[in-house]
């Protein structure tokens, strides 16, 4: 292509130039890299070591064995043991009154990394110079003593449990490991005397407490015995007094009563139902169960017999008949006055029973007032033993507690709620400096600052950057402009005309040739001197380009959705088809190729083996449309193979091959479609639209095939005829290897 000029153009990073950059001064990095790991070496070398060691301590609930109680131990232990009261032992932990003691106690006024002065750094010089930190002379010396030692000081809680760590950082081991333990020895001391403490104040004021409950309480109790005696509340059972007791009992009785009354009325009743109309009394338990009806019925049962007996040997008029017949209706006049006899003995004991109940309900009426009494009364009772009865549970409450704390004033039986887990012991390695990973940090720093330095130097001196995009119009305008003003040798039209389709740069209306253009006569190769050609050759690849990136960037860049590309010249046209559809996809886009053509031969290319469904079982309805989408071995085109169904069976479904490229470019950039060798009226089987991008890839251009192929697809209506003759050598050799 025609040189240009490229100074409004974008611009991109070369990553590579610069890698190249920093290879190309590799000596002199590796050289300062050197200096910076032996510069590390010496500094941490001439550091004066210190020391860390570490005590820890665990928080927890200890009381004695022989406590008298444990309510007080379980309520505390939640608050003791949760986040917030870890935190808190923490901080006292680097209290001022803890950590003034521990230096009292192992005299570290005397120690040289203490004295005033010895702890400065640069930095802090700096920031006494500015008035943002207070000199250390005019601290007072125990406030320095406190800066020093908290500087060297580091308590913390160590994750996700009730463990507390205690490290101090020191020059000398020994002093690095006895300050842990001094400080975990004051703290239980401190905890120690902090629970002995509580518990003789509380011993202290629990005794008159005590004292006046109890006075209370006597009073309380001797408030409700008066207030019980001048009211007459007589308590008979825990929650009845005299009152409602007797008129409980009085209301069983007058049941009992209403319930014999009753009774006795449905008797007299029976009874004197059975009477008024002349039934046997004999089902009657009070006449049946009477003895004098008994014998009576026994005497007339024996009359009855004897009179049966003698009537049949005698006649009814006969004397001993008529004295039995008589002595027979005197016996039942017996019965029927003793049945009356019985009849008014019921209803005297009905008229007893109401009598009886007459006198209860008298009873009960004067019992209930009582009780109403009673209960007026009782009010005051109540308020009297509830307050008792509060007093006495907190006087028992105190008890408790008072002789709980009373077993505790002692020193050893107080325990503080932490213990130590893991001493402080000295340390034979320092804590810093540590020479190895000082070296390879340092060692890893300076390399990657000084690569740093020389990638910034490229950039900013313009070498590692590169021009993309397009050219502008003004640009592209004079590059046609000195195009037509060179001298040109006898090419076909349109053959120039479709070679500069492959030019992204070329509007639409310039890829297609109407059929009228073409020439009668065209000029080939022969006819012109071999020096002429060589020279031509020359000035159409410096002009033109219609090699396979060029086709590929027209493709991306003018949105093409569906392109068909023919190969007149077979499978060497299909192989420039697939370097084309692995271009797209390294450009980014997304792309499918379709092998339409007979020989299989994209498919061999880009197929991980034969056997892969493709287009042909998709129109036998053998594969699933998924099935038939495969992914290219060497980049991320996708393919649709030519697959394992019977050809000429799958071509019977042809017509629905539109439908499958339409699916195909909903899901991807671009479908491209490899025919072969195909005629006209196969790729029109394909495409509903004339506006389909038609590729003849020719990687060795004949110009009596393209001019045949052109003009059939021109004739049928397709305009936009792209020409695509193979990889550009000149400009990146490596890359057509690597796709071959």
């Amino acid at each position: 292509m025609s040189a240009v000029n490229n100074t409004q153009q974008d611009v991109d990073i070369d990553l590579a130039q610069l890698f190249r950059a920093v290879w190309r001064r590799r000596v002199r990095v590796i050289a300062i890299t050197l200096a910076g790991a032996c510069a590390a070496f010496v500094i941490a070398k001439v550091i004066s070591p210190e020391y860390r060691s570490e005590a820890r301590i665990l928080i927890e609930q200890r009381a004695p064995a022989f406590a008298t109680t444990t309510s007080g131990n379980d309520s505390s232990a939640g608050p003791l043991l949760d986040e917030l009261n870890i935190a808190s032992q923490v901080q006292i932990l680097q209290s001022a009154d803890l950590v003034k003691q521990v230096i009292t106690n192992l005299k570290l006024y005397d120690r040289p990394e203490f004295a005033s002065g010895s702890n400065g750094s640069a930095l802090s010089d700096i920031l006494v110079k500015l008035h943002l930190k207070r000199a250390a002379a005019d601290k007072a010396p125990e406030e320095r003593m406190l800066d020093a030692f908290n500087t060297r000081l580091q308590v913390y809680q160590i994750n996700t449990s009730r463990v507390i760590g205690i490290s101090f950082t020191s020059r000398d081991p020994g002093l690095a490991a006895s300050v842990p333990n001094a400080m975990a020895q004051v703290y239980l001391s401190m905890q120690s005397g902090a629970k002995l403490d509580s518990n003789s104040e509380a011993t202290r004021w629990l005794e008159p407490e005590i004292a006046r409950l109890r006075d209370k309480v006597s009073e309380a109790e001797k408030k409700i015995a008066d207030y019980r005696s001048a009211n007459g509340l007589l308590q008979t059972s825990q929650n009845n007094n005299f009152a409602t007791q007797q008129l409980a009992d009085i209301s069983t009785q007058l049941a009992q009563v209403r319930g014999d009354r009753a009774n006795a009325e449905a008797r007299a009743q029976a009874v004197r139902g059975a009477l008024s109309s002349g039934r046997s009394t004999d089902t009657l338990s009070d006449v049946s169960g009477s003895q004098t009806i008994q014998r009576l019925k026994a005497t007339e049962s024996s009359l009855e017999s004897q009179i049966s007996d003698l009537s049949t040997t005698l006649m009814d008029g006969h004397p001993r008949l008529k004295s039995l017949r008589a002595q027979l209706a005197d016996i039942r006049q017996q019965i029927n006055r003793e049945t009356q006899r019985i009849l008014a003995s019921i209803e005297n004991e009905a008229k007893v029973a109401q009598l009886r109940e007459q006198q209860l309900l008298a009873q009960s009426n004067t019992l209930k007032a009582d009780s109403a009494r009673a209960g007026e009364d009782e009010v005051g009772l109540n308020a009297l033993e509830r307050e008792a009865a509060a007093e006495r549970q907190l006087l028992e409450t105190y008890l408790a507690r008072y002789r709980e704390a009373a077993s505790r004033v002692d020193k050893n039986s107080s325990p503080a709620d932490a213990r130590v887990v893991s001493t402080a012991v000295e340390p034979v390695d320092p804590s810093f400096p540590k020479v190895g990973p000082i070296v390879v940090v340092a060692t890893l720093a300076t390399f990657i600052l000084t690569a740093i330095v020389i990638m910034l130097a490229e950039l900013f001196s313009g070498r590692a950057l590169r021009p993309v995009g397009t050219v502008r119009k003004e640009d592209a305008a004079v590059q046609e402009a000195s195009e037509q003003a060179q001298p040109t040798f006898d090419e076909p039209a349109p053959l120039r005309a479709v070679a500069r389709a492959g030019n992204r740069e070329v509007p639409a209306s310039m890829l297609s040739v109407p059929a009228e253009d073409v020439p009668v006569h065209v000029a080939t190769a022969a006819s012109v001197p071999q020096h002429e050609l060589k020279e031509a050759a020359q000035a159409t690849e410096e002009e033109e380009d219609f090699s396979i990136q060029s086709v590929a960037d027209y493709l991306i860049d003018s949105g093409s959705r569906l392109a068909i590309a023919i190969s007149p010249t077979g499978d060497n046209g299909s192989t420039a088809t697939v370097m084309l559809a692995r271009t797209v996809a390294d450009a980014g886009s997304r792309i499918v190729l379709v092998d339409m053509t007979g020989t299989g031969c994209p498919s061999r290319l880009m197929a991980e083996h034969g056997e892969l469904a493709g287009v042909t079982d998709l129109l036998c309805g053998e594969a699933a449309f998924a099935d038939t989408i495969h992914p290219d071995r060497l980049s991320d085109a996708h393919l649709v193979p030519q697959g394992t169904s019977d050809l000429a069976r799958a071509m019977r479904g042809a017509d629905r091959l539109s439908l499958i490229l339409d699916a195909l470019g909903s899901a991807y950039d671009i479908v491209l479609v490899e025919c072969g060798a195909a005629e006209v009226s196969g790729v029109a089987r394909l495409t509903r639209s004339k506006d389909t991008e038609i590729i003849l890839s020719m990687p060795e251009p004949n110009e009596s095939q393209f001019m045949a192929a052109m003009t059939e697809f021109q004739k049928a209506g397709y305009e936009h005829i792209i020409l695509m003759s193979g990889w550009r050598e000149e400009h990146d050799p490596d890359t057509r290897r690597d796709a071959a």
